[in-house]
């Protein structure tokens, strides 16, 4: 069972945070630029965007935590419909994955 602390919960809400923000701005990107329908631009972005709003306020669950890889896992896929997307969503992906293993280390949950 991984270890929550307060420090990995801020860092991986600020991932979070910040990911909802750039795939809610990708949606009207898909619309315009990528010609996607709008009805599935906006249930994938925004529902996105949601889902990793939500998730930044229940890390202090760890099952949120495997959530939130899910959905680094998602954003990675907005890619089929803002190409852009991939080199984010992975971005977004490096940096959950730093939040946790930064954060564990810092706190001295791991040894160094």
């Amino acid at each position: 069972m991984m270890t929550v602390t307060p420090g990995m919960r801020r860092l991986c809400a600020s991932v979070l945070g910040m990911e909802a923000v750039v795939v809610g701005l990708a949606t009207p990107v898909a619309i315009g630029v990528g010609k996607v329908e709008p009805a599935v631009a906006v249930g994938v972005g925004l529902g996105l965007a949601v889902v990793c709003a939500l998730l930044a306020g229940l890390l202090r669950y760890p099952w949120a935590y495997v959530a939130g890889s899910v959905a680094q896992v998602a954003a990675i896929a907005t890619g089929l419909l803002v190409p852009a997307m991939y080199f984010l969503g992975a971005l977004f992906a490096v940096l959950w994955v730093a939040a946790i293993f930064i954060a564990r280390r810092v706190e001295g949950v791991t040894p160094r």
